[in-house]
């Protein structure tokens, strides 16, 4: 048995050489004749590469940069507070005889509300009158009584101090009916205390007690809350950095400041009213100070313990540029916009953006006045794309496909 290697050699023989050569020319020729008929280069040739066709320009709307007056305000949030409330209790004791109001029902200041029975104040009032009419009756006694003595003490029919006790009692019975006539008062007023009547104009809230229960002037609950909703406040609060600004807007102002409530979804202007209240401390927990503004509220748009956003402004800057708020897309790098230039080509323009409304936004820096901007189509829009205006291209479209018909 023969032994074989791992490493034997496999050697061709003459006439195996030959065939492989001629199978590896008829390759190469083949090869260069199917290059030949591509037209494709071969590796010795290097032709420059053919410039990539220009595509079509992409439709856009744009609009100009522009400059004008601008209210300078700052914006912040807060809940919608009632301008008064007022829990309704009652001032004496007895048992809730009706209630005359129904829940959420608005009321006028004076309003009946409530009674309570009335019978026992009234018999107090009457023992109070009563008591007065008696007393009346004794100083009238006293005070003949004591004409009689002034009389007999001139012919030494009395003695002085029988007239000085007389004189002494009268004035015990002036100061008797003094007393009664209090006492009349308070009776009055504790009788008129079971008529419960709105303290202020607002809504009532839910009832907090039914008619049949006692009643004390202890109690803590009360009989019902009524909110001042009309006029209303809304309290929100500003960064401290904001303050300087606001003092000195506050200093140059005649009026007070204009503030806006705006719906935080939305950002619908809801009402419009002035600055109440700038606190007189700012909050070193929160880095914040607090603000409170009145508004009209006679439709009730508002309501106590609605979050809402507010816009105070402070003044005017004559000078700034605007663009709609369209035309300000973002990106990872921060915020840009789409110029185009006198060429009608389309670039990338970094801007700095201020403040803010529903249709415009303020260009701190990126832009200058008259620039032109893309508002509408930037997501088709890659930089250095041409771009023609939407309402010029619908005509030259619409003319093309006419002139197609046969």
């Amino acid at each position: 048995m023969k032994n074989f290697s791992h490493h034997a050699t496999f050697r061709l023989n003459p006439r195996a050489k030959a065939w492989a050569g001629l199978m590896l020319v008829a390759a190469l020729g083949a090869g260069q004749a199917v290059q030949a008929e591509s037209g494709s280069p071969g590796p010795a040739s290097t032709p420059s590469k053919p410039a990539k066709p220009a595509g079509p320009p992409v439709q856009v709307s744009t609009t100009r940069v522009v400059q004008e007056a601008v209210p300078i305000v700052q914006s912040g949030t807060g809940n919608v507070v009632a301008l008064a409330t007022v829990t309704v209790k009652a001032r004496v004791d007895g048992q809730l005889e009706s209630v005359q109001f129904t829940e959420g029902q608005d009321v006028k200041a004076g309003q009946s509300l409530a009674r309570i029975d009335s019978r026992v104040y009234e018999a107090q009032l009457n023992q109070a009158l009563a008591q007065k009419a008696k007393d009346q009756a004794s100083l009238g006694n006293a005070e003949m009584d004591l004409r009689r003595y002034t009389e007999l003490i001139k012919d030494d029919a009395t003695t002085q101090q029988t007239l000085d006790t007389q004189g002494a009692l009268v004035k015990q019975l002036q100061a008797a009916l003094l007393t009664d006539e209090a006492q009349i008062s308070l009776a009055r007023v504790q009788l008129d205390y079971t008529r419960i009547t709105a303290p202020i104009s607002g809504r009532i809230g839910a009832r907090l007690i039914d008619p049949g229960n006692i009643v004390h002037a202890a109690d803590v609950g009360g009989l019902v809350v009524i909110n001042q909703i009309d006029p209303i406040g809304l309290q929100f609060t500003l960064p401290e950095t904001a303050f300087q600004a606001l003092n000195q807007a506050m200093r140059n102002s005649r009026k007070p400041l204009k503030v806006q409530a705006l719906d935080r979804v939305s950002q619908q202007v809801l009402a419009e009213g002035e600055l109440a209240l700038l606190n007189n401390q700012i909050d070193p927990g929160s880095g914040t100070i607090t603000l409170k503004a009145r508004f009209a509220n006679g439709s009730h748009k508002l309501w106590p313990g609605q979050s809402l956003n507010a816009r105070i402004t402070l003044g005017e800057s004559s000078a700034s540029l605007t663009v709609p708020n369209a035309a300000i897309q973002r990106s990872q790098n921060g915020l840009f916009v789409y110029v185009v230039g006198a060429d009608d080509i389309a670039h990338l323009q970094p801007v700095v953006a201020g403040q803010s409304d529903r249709q415009k936004t303020v260009i701190e820096t990126g832009l200058s006045a008259g620039d032109r901007v893309v508002v509408d189509g930037q997501y088709r829009l890659t930089p250095g794309a041409r771009v023609v205006e939407a309402k010029a291209a619908a005509p030259a479209q619409a003319a093309n496909a006419s002139g197609a018909k046969p």
